[in-house]
């Protein structure tokens, strides 16, 4: 039984490769095809595929909103992104979503059809060379995770006011506290989280999406 495929892709090359390389041994069988975001989630409303091949910068909607509608929408579908990009946050953002499988387009033909056969079978597939900087990253973010929940409601308030550029003055009127209770605030926030200054404590914010930018 073929595998059913379904490839999202705004370039029309790679998606008529991609179909000819899958379809040349019979294991695998396209069958459907959609060439942005919008367009995928609209075919996936009456196709059912069992695996959907997902590149990330597609016009109209890019792979990761489309991931997170599959999830949002509980469409029944495996998906692989198969990308350009090797920075490891779009990576990251994929696994947080809940993607199965995540694949560079410059991979060989081999290691594809292994990745596909994987995440068919219910396992997950990362991009082995990807998979260190993925940990590495997953265990900085555990750390970081633990310096926030060691702030207080209101130190996680102060941080983000002066992440965001308020100086303590700013901080104490909107908050309305001193200034020197915002001061001690500062100097406790910047222990638990363990930065030496306002600028590093907002790349910490920012890095952990406590403030939106």
């Amino acid at each position: 039984m073929a595998v059913k495929v379904m490839i999202a892709d705004d370039h029309s090359m790679i998606r008529e490769g991609l179909k000819q390389l899958l379809e040349l041994e019979g294991d695998f069988e396209v069958i459907e095809e959609a060439c942005d975001g919008e367009d995928c989630l609209e075919k996936l409303a009456t196709v059912r595929p069992d695996i959907l091949l997902l590149d990330i910068n597609m016009p109209k909607m890019n792979g990761l909103e489309v991931l997170q509608k599959i999830k949002e929408k509980k469409i029944k579908v495996k998906v692989l992104v198969l990308t350009v990009h090797n920075e490891v946050e779009y990576l990251l953002k994929a696994v947080d979503i809940g993607v199965n499988g995540y694949l560079l387009k410059d991979s060989e033909s081999a290691e594809l059809k292994k990745a596909i056969l994987a995440v068919v079978d219910g396992d997950d597939y990362i991009q082995p060379s990807l998979i260190p900087v993925l940990n590495a990253k997953m265990i900085d973010r555990n750390k970081d995770n633990v310096k926030i929940e060691s702030l207080t409601r209101r130190e996680m308030e102060v941080l983000k006011l002066l992440s965001v550029g308020m100086y303590n003055k700013e901080v104490a009127e909107q908050l309305n506290i001193s200034e020197r209770t915002v001061k001690n605030h500062v100097s406790n926030i910047f222990k638990k989280i363990g930065v030496t200054d306002r600028t590093q404590a907002a790349v910490f914010a920012i890095r952990n999406n406590l403030i939106t930018i």
